[in-house]
């Protein structure tokens, strides 16, 4: 990949990650409601999850999903359900009881799979494969380099969406204002991916 090229899919990459989606909503609402620390496997899967299906997609399953276009929209349907399910899950969290509380946020591996039914992260990585390869490039470079761009800057993303949720959870240590905010997060990821879905 030419270094004229690392700047501009470094700032496709910051603006696709940083912006309100599924992964940022959901950190927030969990740094909200458990902090940084028990948030920071749920960081560190999609820092994970995100290079990992890049590489997957940009080295061969987009070629699946064009000679069987059923299986995208089995897939898109699939990940809309499961963000229903996340959303009623967040929508019902309430304030962690230490050692008694059984809610808690994604660990890495749910978040790492969690990418693959994220709708912003298909049209991330679908729009960062057709911007930043070329039909002369290396495929393994291009491909490796839009990952590892999408990993780096994942990570520190998703702590400070994670520390604004924490500095939000002072303002919600009343129960009625918790519920509230959750309800609020959980319609928020609803929403932020109907653009996508549609």
């Amino acid at each position: 990949m030419r270094i004229e090229v690392l700047l501009p899919l470094l700032g496709f990459v910051v603006a696709a990650t940083t912006t309100p989606g599924p992964n940022n909503l959901m950190v927030l609402a969990s740094g909200a409601n458990w902090g940084l620390g028990r948030t920071l496997q749920h960081i560190a899967g999609i820092s994970l999850g995100l290079p990992l299906m890049t590489v997957a997609v940009g080295l061969g399953l987009e070629t699946v999903f064009e000679r069987y276009p059923l299986i995208h929209d089995i897939l898109k349907f699939v990940s809309f359900g499961y963000l229903l399910f996340l959303a009623w899950r967040i929508a019902r969290a309430k304030r962690p009881v230490a050692r008694v509380d059984r809610s808690r946020p994604l660990n890495i591996f749910e978040a790492m799979a969690f990418q693959w039914v994220n709708p912003k992260a298909w049209a991330m990585i679908f729009g960062a494969t057709a911007l930043f390869t070329t039909n002369h490039g290396d495929p393994i470079v291009e491909v490796g380099m839009i990952a590892l761009t999408f990993g780096l800057v994942c990570l520190p993303n998703g702590v400070v969406w994670c520390l604004f949720g924490t500095a939000i959870a002072r303002l919600l240590s009343d129960d009625r204002h918790r519920h509230i905010f959750n309800i609020a997060m959980a319609t928020l990821l609803i929403v932020s991916v109907v653009p996508v879905l549609l």
